[in-house]
């Protein structure tokens, strides 16, 4: 079997930097591990909820976190940070409540800045989660997948995969489907390759997607 491996990880110190920027020491290291995992998931459940009503997008390309020692500064990029910040200063300040009360913080500040990605189409995260609400509402995957690669071209990328996996359709037994366009170049280090891994529960079980987006060679 041919050997795979993430492609993020492989590309870092080139084309890949790093989500969180902190240093610990050995023995803490897994409790800062955990510590922004929580954060990440307590910032999702947060926006998931309070954009539910206007769509079922949340839009969060990614989530990076740089730790000092009195301060933990989170950047949220966003594809559509208008979903979230209507009325902006009282909602962020009450994700950093959330998010404080979460890690029961006492004497570490927290800084939340939000950023708008400019074509958000362009990101795995934001496609995956546009073809998973096509998937729950029994849109045919095939239209799903097309509709989401006619997308990606219009945030003029140079390739896109899109694989699902599972019991498409609800079919008895689970299968894989893909379909690319353009250049994908997995095995090129200089390739700047966006993934992303997402699932979605759909009625007949879980699906799982994946994306690679190819953006530039540097």
């Amino acid at each position: 079997m041919g050997q795979k491996i993430n492609p993020l990880g492989f590309r870092l110190g080139t084309t890949q930097s790093h989500h969180s920027l902190w240093f610990a020491q050995p023995k803490k290291y897994s409790e800062g591990l955990e510590e922004d995992k929580k954060i990440r998931d307590c910032i999702k459940n947060y926006v998931q909820k309070n954009i539910r009503i206007s769509s079922g997008m949340e839009g969060i390309a990614r989530i990076e976190i740089q730790k000092r020692i009195d301060l933990i500064q989170i950047i949220i990029y966003m594809g559509f940070p208008k979903l979230l910040i209507e009325d902006k200063p009282r909602r962020v300040e009450e994700l950093q409540m959330n998010v404080k009360k979460e890690l029961n913080y006492v004497n570490r500040k927290l800084n939340i800045a939000i950023t708008r990605i400019s074509n958000p189409y362009g990101h795995p995260n934001i496609l995956a989660e546009f073809i998973a609400g096509q998937l729950k509402n029994r849109v045919s995957f095939r239209k799903a997948m097309k509709k989401a690669i006619e997308l990606t071209e219009q945030a003029n990328t140079k390739g896109i995969q899109v694989q699902i996996a599972g019991r498409i359709d609800g079919k008895e037994i689970a299968r894989v489907e893909w379909v690319r366009e353009g250049r994908v170049p997995l095995q090129t280090i200089e390739a700047k390759i966006d993934y992303c891994s997402y699932t979605v529960r759909t009625i007949y079980g879980v699906l799982g997607i994946k994306i690679w987006i190819f953006v530039d060679e540097e």
